[in-house]
């Protein structure tokens, strides 16, 4: 039996992360959000205390992540899941007001799932996140390698 995937966002600004939060449980997806408005404090929880990962063992986890943070890049965080055992193949979907090509195609090359640029219209970046909690509700996530 699979285990409920777990969603970790990370997301500095507070109206966009209210925005996001409620358009994907608008569109049905009722999975725990863990939110983090920086990427110290989500990569301690992502790797755990000894920096291991191995905390998040046999666990499904999903990551919604900004570039933009405070304290370090979103491309660091990115890296260092990808790198990690045990983390690697969680799905890593980037959301970001960020839409250069060059940056685009360096997530990917890092291992990123799906790369979406934040729309700066309102409506259209609820539309936008709806869409993905649709796309969230069909996904199969792998647990956290054992």
């Amino acid at each position: 039996m699979s285990k409920p995937v777990s969603i970790i966002m990370v997301e500095d600004d507070e109206g966009h992360a209210r925005l996001i939060e409620r358009n994907i449980r608008r569109s049905g997806v009722n999975n725990e959000i863990v939110p983090f408005t920086d990427g110290t404090s989500a990569l301690k929880y992502l790797l755990g205390e000894d920096g291991s990962g191995l905390i998040h063992k046999g666990q499904a986890l999903l990551v919604l992540l900004d570039l933009n943070l405070p304290d370090m890049t979103g491309i660091e965080i990115l890296r260092r899941v990808k790198d990690n055992q045990y983390l690697k193949t969680t799905p890593v979907v980037v959301l970001t007001t960020t839409d250069d090509a060059q940056e685009i195609k360096r997530c990917y090359e890092l291992g990123c799932n799906v790369y979406i640029t934040k729309p700066v219209n309102y409506e259209s970046f609820a539309n936008a996140i709806r869409q993905l909690g649709l796309f969230f509700s069909v996904i199969q996530v792998p647990q956290a390698v054992p």
